[in-house]
């Protein structure tokens, strides 16, 4: 296929906004695509190179694609940087420079695939003179495209395209291409959570059919398997009627990671949002001295330590981890220990449909004892009174709580059913809100007096709703000055014109800047209420700002129906 006639088809999904329709368009596209098209069309429809787990992004300032667009139609920044303060979006104005360049009457010839492989190798450009050499291959590229191709080959550096659906629908598109329907759709989430990578999927899929690419798919040492998340319930009593004989295991307020190993030396490590964050944890290199196979998938909870006071560290003073220098000066600093809880594959066999209490078997038998890479203690029981004991204990030696998992459960990705449930702080006291959410800011209003020199005086975030957001609060106090400066940094970078498609938000709550939904906050408060402007139809009462979660993406905000369960368990 050529990126021309991709491009049409960009052209077409940008101005439609409903699901069913999204979902047709992109099966058909799919359909007319070729199998060695097939991935690259899909990243380059979500927007992106590759998934995150590859760790390849363009990550482009606006101020150098206004050099690129300069570079490519022989003009100056300045007169680019004029219309940009016009018209707002850098694709918009790739269009039209193109449409009046002495390229105006060129089709381009490009393939999906050319475009897609010199994009990669210019995203991988590194080292002295980089930045560059980027801006010039970037322009040459851009050049040799008509009007429509380069219009949202600019976006997609920029982090831009934005067309209001994400992997999930291109799963719906799947199953529509091959099926008229969504009746394959359940098979391809199953394959998807264990491999999550809607691009190979795609692939396999042209070449293979839906039914043989879903069947019997195996975890892969290298690629991050989505992670089993816990769901809320009331109190102790109420999970042991709907759980049955469970196991309890400390809850430690630390780094969710993935870990991957492959003899002799492979190793990866992964975050919920699927990152890879492998260079931010040098300790890992030793886990080979104390692991009895030659390869495993982990599941694991990564703690920092006080050295000074010999206590575990709080989730922010870990995520200092996270900086890309000073690594082994914070090595020392912030020395890590490995809290592991799950083993998801093991030399050639995943344990992903074994019970809890087999996987923790074979989790001991693979882990030989050591300080750094520690097996959580856990107990059996079917007692709501020592869930309780245990909570307390924990809660008391400064930890988070427990989680509670039922005893005989699989590793299923996602947060569904009663398999897994966490228990955090003190007991949810009546009419209280007993755990916090995960939202995604969605804009921000200027602040007056003080607040006008932090950029921000006000932020709405929201929760998701399938693939829109929708609101559930806005947030104005309870953050330090530095929070404040935080906050505007990161939003001043993600600022958009125009609302995204995918947000529903009331018009008395619109703020005076929108933003792309890439930032997620954790949020407390002291209750949940009914609402009748908030799009969630709920919202929070005196939210207050927790911390960023940098470790979790959009996709894993709470949801509409996980804010209405925390709704009922306040009563």
């Amino acid at each position: 296929m050529s990126f021309r006639q991709l491009a049409k088809y960009l052209a077409k999904l940008e101005k439609i906004s409903s699901r069913i329709e999204i979902t047709k368009i992109l099966a058909e596209l799919l359909k007319k695509t070729g199998r060695t098209d097939a991935d690259k069309t899909v990243y380059l429809l979500l927007g992106i190179l590759a998934p995150s787990y590859r760790s390849i992004v363009f990550n482009l300032a606006e101020r150098m694609m206004i050099e690129v667009l300069a570079k490519a139609y022989k003009t100056s920044a300045g007169s680019v940087r004029k219309l940009y303060k016009s018209v707002g979006d850098l694709g918009n104005i790739a269009e039209r420079l193109a449409q009046i360049s002495n390229l105006k009457s060129q089709i381009s010839k490009s393939s999906v695939s050319e475009v897609y492989n010199e994009l990669v190798k210019i995203a991988k450009i590194e080292g002295e003179g980089s930045v560059g050499h980027k801006t010039d291959s970037l322009a040459v590229l851009i050049s040799k495209l008509d009007p429509l191709s380069a219009k949202f080959v600019v976006r997609i550096p920029l982090g831009r395209l934005r067309l209001g659906f994400s992997d999930k629908t291109l799963l719906d598109a799947l199953s529509w291409m091959e099926a008229g329907d969504k009746s394959l759709k359940s098979q391809l989430d199953k394959a998807y959570e264990v491999i999550p990578d809607v691009g190979l999927l795609a692939k396999q899929v042209k070449e293979l059919g839906v039914a043989r690419a879903t069947k019997d798919v195996m975890p892969i040492v290298g690629v991050p398997v989505m992670p089993m998340l816990a769901q809320r319930l009331k109190n102790p009593e109420e999970m042991i009627a709907k759980m049955g004989k469970v196991a309890v295991e400390p809850k430690f307020d630390g780094l969710r990671l993935l870990i991957h190993f492959k003899r002799p030396s492979f190793i990866k490590a992964f975050t919920r949002n699927l990152n890879d964050v492998s260079d931010m944890f040098p300790e890992l290199s030793d886990i080979g001295r104390f692991l009895n196979a030659k390869e495993v998938i982990l599941d694991a909870e990564t703690v920092g330590m006080d050295p000074n006071l010999a206590k575990i560290a709080d989730f922010q003073t870990t995520m200092q981890r996270r900086r890309k220098h000073d690594i082994e000066l914070l090595k020392s600093k912030i020395p890590v220990a490995f809290q592991i809880f799950d083993l998801i594959f093991r030399d050639g066999k995943s344990f992903m449909g074994e019970p809890y209490t087999k996987r923790r078997n074979v989790l001991e038998k693979t882990i030989k004892e050591n300080k750094t890479f520690v097996v959580d203690d856990y107990w059996i029981t079917e007692s709501a009174q020592e869930i309780k004991r245990r909570h307390r204990e924990m809660v008391d030696d400064g930890l988070e709580g427990v989680i509670v998992k039922r005893a005989d459960s699989k590793y299923v990705p996602g947060r569904t059913g009663w398999r897994w449930v966490k228990m955090k702080g003190a007991v949810g006291s009546e009419g209280k809100l007993a755990d916090t959410l995960d939202c995604v800011v969605l804009g921000y209003s200027a602040g007056r007096g003080k607040r006008a020199a932090f950029g921000v005086g006000q932020f709405l975030v929201g929760v998701r709703k399938g693939e829109k957001f929708v609101t559930v609060t806005k947030i104005g106090t309870g953050l330090s000055d530095e929070e404040f400066r935080e906050l505007n940094r990161r939003l001043q970078k993600i600022k958009l014109r125009d609302k995204p498609k995918e947000f529903e938000v009331h018009k008395n709550l619109e703020p005076d800047n929108w933003v792309e939904p890439v930032v997620v906050v954790e949020i407390a408060a002291d209750n949940i209420t009914v609402s009748p402007t908030h799009t969630a139809r709920y919202a929070l009462r005196f939210p207050r700002l927790v911390r960023f979660r940098d470790d979790k993406s959009p996709k894993q905000a709470t949801t509409v129906s996980e804010l209405k369960r925390l709704f009922e368990l306040q009563k």
